[in-house]
């Protein structure tokens, strides 16, 4: 999974997977160039740079593209709203980002498969639907049960000094997480240009 994800990331040009260790930081060139080779690349069009960006953010969040298209598709068809802004809502308001955020898991990978497994509760009850659209209020938690998992050993230490988003509200103590707010593309940790994926999409 780790060569697969970096491989990615050497395509696209940027560390997207979240590791320390990431392929990308040792070879900054695309899988199968040598590094003298990306200095003679042809200049990118404005089409090769929209892809690439809705690559980097669909690589992101893990998502397939047909899901992606629809979460583009929907964020263009509310009226009153910019659709780039409500893009970066809908993705980082899925459970399993949410998950990742609130450091219940080290990855995307890792955190849509701790949710699928059933130890994430959403208000209270079980759930293992990682696309899951959170609202502001909501809490997650782990499951009591899964509490003694070793995916979560230490897991109340290390929230405890977690800097989590400001719209994320951490108990390190009852490890739980709370949506007090909407997430603003500023306040993010990557550097996205969702309206370059947005005119992609528009073609």
């Amino acid at each position: 999974m780790t060569r697969i994800a970096c491989k990615v990331c050497r395509r696209l040009g940027e560390s997207i997977c979240g590791r320390e260790k990431c392929a990308y930081k040792k070879r900054p060139y695309p899988p199968g160039k040598l590094l003298s080779e990306k200095k003679h690349r042809a200049p990118q069009t404005d089409y090769g740079r929209q892809f690439r960006e809705k690559q980097k953010v669909r690589n992101t969040y893990g998502l397939r593209e047909k899901q992606f298209s629809n979460y583009v598709k929907e964020s263009g068809s509310v009226k009153g709203t910019n659709p780039a802004e409500y893009l970066f809502e809908i993705l980082e308001l899925r459970l399993d980002n949410v998950v990742l955020r609130s450091g219940f898991a080290k990855s995307s990978s890792v955190a849509r498969q701790i949710v699928a497994h059933g130890h994430i509760t959403v208000n209270g009850r079980r759930t293992t639907i990682p696309s899951r659209r959170l609202k502001i209020g909501d809490t997650i938690a782990v499951r009591e049960g899964s509490k003694v998992s070793k995916l979560f050993e230490g897991l109340s230490e290390k929230l405890k000094a977690l800097t989590a988003p400001t719209w994320i509200k951490i108990d390190g103590e009852k490890m739980t997480a709370m949506v007090q707010g909407k997430p603003k593309a500023a306040q993010g940790d990557h550097t996205f240009n969702l309206t370059s994926v947005i005119e992609f999409y528009s073609r």
